[in-house]
């Protein structure tokens, strides 16, 4: 799934040290996704982020909700060791090491050993194609525990279309880079989870014509 595309906000390491990498995009939005979270997340468990990307928000978000224990996850072996290095400067001890694992590889729900009571997904989808987003979906699904939570945020397509000329713009570069990624549409999303056994509890409109999408697992073990 790894893919090394042309971002507005490509990770840097400045003034950071040798592992630890910062994302603009991250520290902009993690407060806010935070809030969310801490709104619609069970009060203890195990929290799995899909993507963790640099770390910075892992850090965030383990320390609001304390009583979850947090599973980092990401294929890409640089943004591995800056989540590991981020936990570490945070001080934080609800924090997993860092797991190699590719959401968009078809079978991994089964081979790792993860469950999970909160599932995190921060702008992910739009990065990887059509096919690739409705494995990690339905991987998702899987590793859910009954009563648990799943949240996406990230830009989406409203009814096949962009909701700004920003977000058109951006989407068209994704395109030129690869032809199968660019934005998903939140009709195609919600379905695509609602068909793997969620509920669709609510979305929620954030700024940047983000939104975050979320779901539950209400059957019972």
């Amino acid at each position: 799934m790894t893919r090394r595309l042309e971002l507005p906000d490509t990770p840097g390491t400045a003034a950071l040290g040798a592992a630890r990498m910062s994302a603009p995009s991250a520290l902009r939005n993690r407060d806010l996704i935070a809030a969310e979270l801490r709104r619609v997340a069970p009060a203890r468990g195990r929290a799995l982020e899909i993507a963790s990307g640099t770390g910075e928000h892992v850090i965030r978000f383990a320390e609001v909700m304390p009583g979850l224990t947090w599973q980092p996850t990401d294929p890409d072996p640089l943004r591995r060791a800056s989540i590991a290095a981020w936990t570490v400067q945070s001080g934080l001890d609800n924090i997993r090491p860092p797991l190699d694992l590719d959401a968009a590889r078809v079978g991994w729900a089964e081979e790792e050993p993860l469950t999970a009571d909160l599932v995190v997904v921060v702008n992910l989808l739009h990065l990887v194609s059509g096919a690739e987003a409705e494995t990690a979906l339905t991987e998702i699904a899987a590793v859910l525990s009954p009563g648990g939570v799943v949240a996406l945020y990230g830009p989406f397509l409203r009814d096949g279309e962009a909701t700004s000329e920003g977000d058109a713009a951006f989407h068209a570069s994704l395109r030129a880079q690869d032809p199968a990624i660019g934005y998903k549409d939140v009709i195609d999303t919600c379905a695509c989870l609602v068909e793997a056994g969620l509920a669709h509890v609510e979305t929620v409109a954030m700024p940047a014509n983000n939104l975050l999408l979320v779901f539950e697992r209400s059957d019972v073990a």
